[in-house]
């Protein structure tokens, strides 16, 4: 794991290369879902196998959620204690996408902070199947998790969990582009 982060009013922000589904120390991961918040591929598939058959049925009554939307379950089979649900836009179908993306995670962090959690992993939502390009995703993910950085009373870490050593280093530079000298 790298040790290189950011730090913006208290809160770390950090990029790894990694497996979301193997991250005990943090609180709760981020599932990149579908609306129906049922088992897929890539993160939804890794994180619905990891967790077990229970975390489905405790999706099944929380579904349909709409792109932006962030719903919260137990983590089940997985070492967090918690999943965070988040639909985020088919890019250049749910538009506008930079705004639903961003929504995405301003309510995932949210709802962490909401239940008193200090920690969070997220993925890159909406870079997979669903087509949006990593570097404008990555822009828009640092962007809105600073800006609502001043909001959060309990999340002091969000790591961001790549599958690739590329993209965890695509991350790392948009984040120190994205939080400047400052930090």
């Amino acid at each position: 794991m790298s040790d290189q982060f950011k730090t913006k009013n208290g809160i770390q922000i950090e990029c790894i290369q990694g497996d979301i589904t193997k991250q005990p120390d943090l609180d709760a991961v981020v599932n990149a879902a579908n609306a129906q918040l049922m088992t897929g591929g890539g993160v939804a598939g890794a994180i619905h196998r990891a967790a077990g058959p229970e975390l489905a049925r405790a999706c099944e009554p929380l579904a349909p959620i709409r792109p932006g939307e962030a719903v919260i379950t137990e983590g089940f089979g997985l070492p967090n204690a918690h999943v965070i649900h988040c639909l985020g836009p088919v890019y250049g179908v749910d538009e506008p996408s930079d705004t639903l993306l961003a929504n995405c995670y301003r309510n995932g962090v949210l709802l962490a902070d909401k239940h008193g959690l200090s920690s969070i992993g997220f993925p890159a939502l909406s870079t997979g199947a669903f087509g949006y390009p990593m570097e404008p995703a990555a822009r828009v993910a640092f962007s809105t998790l600073v800006s609502v950085a001043d909001q959060l009373s309990s999340v002091r870490r969000i790591r961001f969990v790549l599958f690739s050593g590329e993209d965890a280093e695509l991350h790392r530079q948009v984040l120190s582009e994205v939080m400047g000298q400052d930090t």
